[in-house]
């Protein structure tokens, strides 16, 4: 199952340095979750009337390559764990420039929060089998 989005980076997503500032990449990753999550029926409004949310406990970017204003960037992510009941998991976003090298890659771990009680709950059966039906990660061997 590919999940990929491209886009395309803005001048706001630029540093002094004229290349994507940091914590774009982490941008363009939060809204390939979020685009993906609702095309699994999981958008804002379905988790308000659930009453959960994701949350983030770590969010990890390895730069790779450099990318510059206007370049076209494809983003997509893979499940790297998930727990029995699908309440905890990791995803690893790569974001690809234009030309098939991978310039970064995004690592979350989050969970479900019960917006009510303020608490890690257990997330619905079918948004668990959704994560579960995502690409596995498979880190890359060491180099040396």
């Amino acid at each position: 199952m590919d999940n990929a989005i491209t886009y395309r980076t803005r001048w706001a997503d630029m540093d002094p340095n004229g290349h994507m500032r940091h914590s774009a990449y982490a941008d363009f990753a939060a809204d390939q979750r979020v685009v993906l999550l609702s095309q699994w029926g999981f958008d804002i409004k379905r988790f308000g009337e659930l009453r959960i949310g994701p949350i983030l406990f770590r969010e990890e970017t390895k730069f790779l390559k450099e990318v510059h204003i206007g370049e076209e960037i494809r983003v997509d992510s893979q499940l790297a764990a998930v727990n029995e009941d699908g309440s905890r998991w990791s995803i690893v976003h790569r974001i690809f420039k234009a030309d098939g090298r991978l310039a970064a890659t995004v690592a979350v771990d989050g969970a479900w929060l019960d917006l009510d009680r303020r608490k890690l709950t257990v997330p619905p059966a079918e948004l668990a089998a959704a994560f579960a039906s995502m690409p596995r990660y498979e880190a890359p061997a060491p180099k040396g």
